[in-house]
């Protein structure tokens, strides 16, 4: 009948130093290097019974922090299985070693792993004591004070200039337009000018019917425009016309 395996628990302790060093023990019986650990009592918690063995065989108060691992081996003709922790020594040694430990050393890693007599001992803290280091400076530099962000120093905006809209939008002005200024009195003279000075329309062969209208039309204009100046050179279908629209713009106007 298979024997139950022993159950273990201990640590592997750090101090954080500018190269942190880590704790091997040495047991009085077999002059051998080891980790700390140690057997669990009757209930009593791995976590809890890891914390204990350490203070027993380091002589230091520790912090208990992450899980690392568990290994497993033969010993007496018996499993072992030791659960371990990262630790962190909080100082000075506070009590004596207990009688079944002759030393303590604190050694860098390498050395450290060096330092242990027992291969898989050698071989687990190789492997969970990178881990271990990481972890340790992670915590470090989470617990410094972060530096104050420098008062962010608002600059003064500029003030934009909101030139308000006119009233009304200018007229657009389009080729051979004439755009009348001022009073209506002086938009007719405006016009009356631009209409003396442009160009007569050329003279178009009509029926007979058609001319006869036409110098009708032409002679009541000059009738009812008797008495009114106007240019001399104008033809006097043009100067009646002119005058008939000088008449109205300035009756508007009055």
């Amino acid at each position: 009948m298979a024997r139950e395996p022993v159950l273990a628990a201990g640590g592997i302790v750090l101090r954080p130093e500018e190269t942190p060093l880590i704790a091997v023990v040495r047991l009085r019986k077999r002059n051998e290097w080891v980790l700390p650990k140690g057997r669990l009592d009757d209930d009593e918690t791995a976590r809890v019974a890891a914390e204990r063995e350490v203070l027993e065989e380091t002589g230091h108060e520790v912090s208990v922090h992450e899980f690392l691992g568990t290994l497993v081996y033969e010993s007496g003709g018996r499993s072992r299985v030791v659960h371990y922790w990262r630790m962190e020594s909080g100082g000075e040694q506070v009590r004596g070693l207990m009688d079944d430990i002759r030393a303590v050393d604190w050694l860098p890693l390498e050395a450290a792993v060096e330092r242990l007599s027992r291969g898989y001992e050698q071989a687990f803290l190789a492997h969970v004591g990178p881990l271990a280091l990481e972890a340790s400076a992670l915590a470090r530099l989470s617990r410094q004070p972060r530096a104050r962000k420098p008062p962010v120093v608002e600059r003064p905006r500029r003030q934009r200039t909101i030139t308000p809209a006119p009233d009304s939008a200018p007229a657009a002005i389009l080729p051979d337009e004439t755009r009348f200024v001022g009073s209506e009195a002086a938009a007719a003279e405006s016009f009356v000018a631009a209409m003396e000075l442009a160009p007569s329309p050329p003279c178009l062969e009509a029926e007979p019917f058609e001319a006869e209208v036409v110098e009708t039309e032409i002679i009541a204009a000059e009738t009812v425009a008797a008495g009114h100046d106007g240019p001399a050179s104008a033809p006097r279908g043009r100067t009646n016309l002119m005058q008939k629209v000088r008449d109205w713009l300035l009756r508007r106007a009055a």
